[in-house]
């Protein structure tokens, strides 16, 4: 192999990176593994994928960098033979209430295209058929299918009269010039209940409008036009544009209202001359209701000579979603609702569909979302990418996807200081000899729950129908360890997140979403430790805590506490460097003469959780970094900032501040997201240490170690979309080796 069939990285001190050496061949697969916070993506991310980033950028003139996202150079010595390099990460599709998966995908436009080619009556070309032009769109609600409305029963509560407060909205509320101007009117009775009005004295209460009245006021009387609740709060809040009211006006009333299906297209978005058109008695809405599968066949169906370019180039990137088991989908989803795995899957299928090869692949958990059925269809899409002649970086902690790799690259021993070096490089079968924590794992034997807790008394769920549940009624068990599974899109988070979170309210979700209330916010301010921590050195020292505040007296003047400086490059976009003068501490000079047993604030905030617990005796903070060390983030710094925390860690930090609490019900969304196998079964442990202390746990999971751990276990299919939304299992987790279903084939599977 010559040298330019390699990417060469030398002298790699990525944050906890320790001069690390590494060669990684080009249009093989590389699979990158290790414990949470040991290297990896300081290899992958961090250095490769900035450095082509930055390099990349600095091939445009000075005018286009200013509008190109800035990339920091890398803390290493040498790279060779970089490409450029595209990250397929899971930050969701995003987008607004007008982006859809058809959209995004332009598989839409080509759907549009086809209608105004064969579709019968001829009612315009393409743009006719676009909800975001005006000659297609609903002109009631502006092609988003759904309009503001008011959120009735937060505005009034029926079981209350007037004079006990029924009126919830408070600018409306009683005491108000509003309030008199329906209340004072002599129309209602303001001691009865607002459920025992008459229909029509309840209407006009409601919707009334038109008479003219005379309401007392603080000069008198005065005479005014009589306007319902909720008349008058649609005429002020939602006819008349609510941009010209205050911002906090605005986030009070979105608190009352509610989007409604728009009365006039039913929530399809065009118009009725759009919708007019058909092929084979289906208009365009009928179409993009369909699931991929269903739209794939009767595109298919088309023989005019005419649209066969267009059925075969829609037939091919809807072939490329259904491979990677997007069937259920349809292209009237909203990006903005779909999963962090299910976008990253979409981005993938965006690029199966480019002809450009040569290209550095990196790929952060595409495991993440899939029953193990499922990614077998993942490998061969990532072998596929490969034989086009591109580089492919994976960083993954699938054992099956791991299978699929020409070269592993683990990273340890262990994370955070205690990581940053290469344990292994070499081939599946070589690393499954190997004496590192990846290879001991992978040849771990299959642990069962061989005494699963008995099941008593139980949470139901009736009737369940959201999206493709089939009047679903199931019970889950009380304090238990309880497992939810089956394939992508069958129908799990309908069943637990909404009909479920609907019927127990109770429940305390503990998911992936951020944790960062602005950019200032780190680990010790976020727990709250760097209160206590401030308070140790004042009064040792005599002096104001708010000293030891970046947010306050302390911070660095330069930088006002942020830790860098952003540079106004007038017609270019601001840069942020390090502040020069605090060199990215936060803190002002005088505030580090300040110590504790040899260590100032912003050497406290460089440890570890770990080695702060070591260090600290206060019960207070102790306390709290016990549980981040027991929930596996003792690698985490203390002054790590939370907006850089990935969504597992998150995750994490909410499972620990629950930990030593009893008797509640909790509901986890893929807590393995982000974790080694050695992680899980960290994991598991906490899990059932929550069981033990008389909670109920419910897991949303595809991990099958995960599953065989479980007390109880409920499988959702058989497939996903409308074939799924069916119980297949519910029980104990052995008695389903005989269930015909997906997810039995691949739990009681050999290793």
């Amino acid at each position: 192999m010559s040298n330019t069939d390699r990417i060469i990285l030398k002298g790699m001190k990525q944050n906890n990176l320790k001069d690390v050496t590494l060669e990684i061949p080009k249009n093989k697969i590389t699979i990158f593994t290790g414990v949470s916070g040991s290297g990896k993506s300081s290899i992958v991310f961090d250095t490769i994928a900035n450095e082509a980033g930055r390099q990349m950028n600095q091939t445009y003139s000075t005018f286009v960098q200013g509008f190109l996202p800035k990339y920091e150079k890398p803390d290493v010595e040498s790279i060779e033979n970089l490409s450029p390099a595209f990250i397929v990460d899971q930050k969701r599709l995003g987008g607004n209430a007008r982006s859809t998966l058809g959209t995004r995908t332009d598989i839409y436009t080509f759907l549009r295209l086809l209608y105004s080619r064969v579709a019968k009556p001829f009612v315009g070309y393409a743009h006719t058929y676009s909800f975001n032009d005006p000659e297609g769109m609903c002109l009631t609600c502006q092609g988003i299918g759904k309009v503001i409305a008011p959120d009735f029963k937060k505005i009034v509560d029926l079981t209350k009269s007037l004079n006990d407060d029924a009126v919830l909205f408070p600018a409306f509320a009683k005491g108000t010039w509003y309030y008199n101007s329906f209340a004072e009117s002599g129309f209602f009775d303001k001691d009865l209940p607002l459920n025992e009005y008459p229909k029509e004295l309840l209407d006009k209460l409601l919707y009334g409008h038109g008479e003219k009245v005379v309401v007392p006021h603080k000069d008198g009387t005065f005479k005014t036009d009589y306007e319902g609740i909720i008349y008058k709060f649609r005429r002020l809040f939602i006819d008349r544009d609510l941009s010209k009211h205050s911002e906090n006006t605005q986030q009070k009333v979105a608190e009352f209202t509610t989007f409604d299906t728009c009365e006039d297209c039913h929530g399809k978005r065009l118009n009725p001359k759009s919708l007019s058109s058909t092929i084979h008695g289906k208009n365009i809405d009928d179409a993009v209701h369909m699931e991929l599968s269903e739209l794939l066949d009767f595109i298919q169906t088309i023989t005019e000579s005419e649209a066969q370019p267009i059925v075969e180039e829609m037939s091919k990137r809807l072939q490329n979603l259904i491979d990677m088991k997007l069937d259920y989908l349809t292209l009237s989803r909203e990006t903005t609702t779909l999963s962090g795995g299910e976008s990253q899957r979409i981005k993938v299928v965006q690029y199966l569909n480019s002809s450009l090869n040569n290209i550095i692949y990196i790929f952060d958990e595409p495991s993440t979302g899939l029953h193990p059925r499922d990614v077998q269809n993942l490998n061969k899409m990532l072998q596929k990418l490969r034989d086009k002649g591109n580089t492919i970086l994976v960083v993954e902690h699938d054992p099956d996807v791991i299978e699929v790799a020409d070269l592993i690259v683990d990273v340890g021993p262990l994370a955070g200081s205690h990581g940053g070096e290469i344990m292994f490089t070499g081939t599946v079968e070589a690393l499954k000899e190997a004496d590192n924590l990846t290879g001991k794992y992978l040849n771990r034997p299959i642990e069962w729950n061989e005494k699963p807790r008995e099941a008593t008394e139980f949470f139901e769920i009736k009737n369940a129908t959201t999206n493709n549940l089939k009047n679903v009624t199931t019970k889950i068990p009380k304090n238990v360890f309880t497992v939810v599974t089956g394939v992508a899109g069958s129908g799990k988070s309908s069943l637990v997140f909404t009909d479920f979170m609907e019927q127990h309210p109770e429940a305390i979700v503990i998911d992936q979403s951020a944790l960062h209330k602005s950019n200032r916010s780190n680990l010790a301010t976020y727990t709250k430790i760097l209160t206590t921590i401030r308070d140790i050195y004042a009064k040792k020292h005599n002096v104001d805590k708010a000293l030891f505040s970046f947010n306050s007296k302390g911070g660095c003047e330069n930088c006002k506490g942020k830790g860098y400086t952003v540079t106004d490059l007038a017609f270019m976009e601001g840069v942020k460097t390090t502040c020069t003068v605090c060199q990215g501490s936060q803190y002002k000079e005088e505030v580090l003469q300040y110590e504790l047993d040899g260590y100032n604030i912003v050497e406290i905030l460089k440890m570890t959780v770990s080695d702060a617990l070591a260090f600290f005796e206060n019960n207070k903070i102790t306390k709290t970094l016990a549980t981040l060390e027991e929930v596996g983030l003792g690698y985490l710094s203390l002054g790590q900032m939370m907006d850089t925390l990935s969504g597992g860690e998150c995750q994490r930090i909410k499972l620990a501040s629950e930990l030593h609490k009893s008797g509640n019900l909790y509901i986890l969304d893929e807590p393995t997201t982000g974790l080694h196998m050695a992680n899980v079964s960290e994991l598991l442990v906490l899990l059932q240490k929550l069981v033990a202390n008389g909670s109920s746990v419910i897991v949303i999971e595809h991990n099958t170690d995960v599953m065989r751990q479980s007390d109880w276990l409920i499988d959702i299919g058989p497939e996903a979309g409308k074939n799924g939304g069916e119980i297949m299992f519910s029980g104990y987790v052995k008695d389903m080796k005989n269930v015909d279903s997906i997810t039995a084939k691949y739990l009681f599977k050999s290793r």
